[in-house]
């Protein structure tokens, strides 16, 4: 005869198994104790096999951060994290999930799992939006407007251009309204081009990030380009509208950098990335522009962490971030994919600079003992390099695919190496 407890126990096994999201039990190491079909279809596909087992070693390629997160959080219970985006995949074919993890004791966790990718992409576009009318109400400086013609070069000038920047009108007809961008890591402006061909096909784009000033400084702005008119049905140019911004100390540039930066080392995450890289990929595609990948691996990770400890090997992955992201330029991407992978997005960068570049990378880690916590380790990374001067038509997924397989032919060779795609030996 069924008892009580087996028809409840029944009843909650169906609710969680017919539940729409995904539901992991686990422990605090990341062993699964309880998946639901929900959850076993997402993390199959990140896993790329058919049993997952243990949580942590399947979001180690697309979400490091989150064991961090886990191992971080004290209380004996309570919410770790509520709706955390995780980027899985690549390019093209990425996925975007929402995480919620709930520490229910000290060795038993709850995680929730949902696909949300068309939600972000709406997200984007609205708080593109959102932003712009927001700041009518907190800190504007001062509104600058401008005339571009149809290439998006400025035209007319006015003098609230040069009472918010500086500039002259004599410094400005002419040129390029992109000279005004001063880019940084943390706030990447869009690739040149790409705010007039978003205009051209919608009516309007919006951006917001550092402008520069005559005086040689900058400042915060908001900016706005918008269709004029169209004569004839030809494109006759484009407003410009430029906002200075006070940035505050919680403003959204702090926002950004929490929801674009990896939580260990402080590079770009994979969203960040696979945003930036898509964008610039486009552009080169559409000026015939040289782009190039470089993606390194930490060789022999994996024996740090076994003999030292995972923090000897946060302590590693950190230099290893700080060294390359110091040897590039301010307009290159420098990011963590996953557990000891990185990749460096440099536009404007043939295959063979690429190759160079990675060579210097390479010495910079090899060069000095890194200090793990008061362990000394010599530290070296092998390398890959792709480039669209190889193959102009390729996807990001296809740049990436090339780079790791040079990178896995520098490791067969040896490790602690550079190899280009193409290439008949590493470098």
């Amino acid at each position: 005869m069924t008892t009580e407890l087996e028809v409840e126990n029944a009843a909650l096994l169906h609710f969680l198994y017919a539940c729409p999201a995904g539901l992991v039990e686990f422990s605090a190491a990341g062993a699964i104790g309880m998946v639901n079909p929900a959850a076993m279809g997402l993390l199959m596909p990140i896993a790329g096999r058919p049993f997952v087992v243990n949580l942590f070693d399947i979001m180690d390629g697309c979400a490091p951060e989150l064991r961090n997160m886990i191992h971080e959080f004290t209380p004996a219970h309570g919410t770790i994290c509520d709706g955390h985006r995780i980027v899985t995949g690549r390019g093209e074919r990425s996925t975007v999930l929402a995480c919620s993890v709930v520490k229910l004791t000290p060795e038993r966790y709850i995680a929730t799992l949902a696909d949300v990718t068309e939600q972000v992409a709406r997200e984007r576009r609205l708080k593109q939006a959102e932003t712009w009318f927001a700041s009518l109400l907190d800190g504007v400086d001062d509104v600058a407007a401008l005339s571009l013609d149809a290439d998006g070069r400025i035209d007319t000038v006015t003098p609230s251009v040069t009472r918010q920047t500086g500039f002259m009108e004599a410094e400005l007809l002419g040129r390029s309204f992109e000279s005004f961008d001063r880019p940084d890591p943390a706030s990447a402006m869009p690739p040149r081009g790409e705010a007039i061909a978003v205009a051209r096909r919608d009516g309007w784009h919006l951006h917001e990030g550092w402008h520069a000033r005559a005086d040689g400084g900058r400042y915060w702005c908001q900016r706005l380009v918008a269709v004029r008119d169209h004569l004839d049905g030809a494109m006759a140019g484009y407003t410009l509208v430029m906002r200075a911004v006070t940035r505050q100390g919680h403003d959204a540039a702090a926002l950004r950098r929490m929801l674009t930066r990896d939580h260990l080392t402080g590079v770009s995450n994979r969203a960040h990335f696979f945003e930036v890289a898509e964008r610039h990929r486009v552009r080169s595609l559409q000026d015939g522009g040289p782009l190039a990948l470089i993606v390194l691996d930490v060789d022999h990770f994996k024996r740090v962490n076994d003999e030292h400890g995972h923090a000897a090997g946060d302590a590693v992955l950190r230099e290893v971030a700080r060294r390359c992201e110091a040897e590039l330029r301010p307009e290159d991407v420098f990011a963590r994919l996953g557990g000891e992978e990185f990749v460096a997005l440099m536009p404007g960068t043939p295959l063979l600079a690429a190759a160079a570049i990675a060579e210097r990378l390479r010495t910079s880690l090899a060069r000095e003992l890194i200090d793990a916590g008061g362990i000394q380790l010599r530290i070296t990374a092998s390398f890959g390099c792709s480039a669209l001067d190889t193959d102009p038509t390729a996807s990001l997924a296809d740049l990436l695919a090339a780079a790791d397989g040079a990178l896995y032919q520098a490791k067969r060779t040896g490790r602690d190496r550079v190899a280009s795609s193409g290439a008949a030996q590493a470098a």
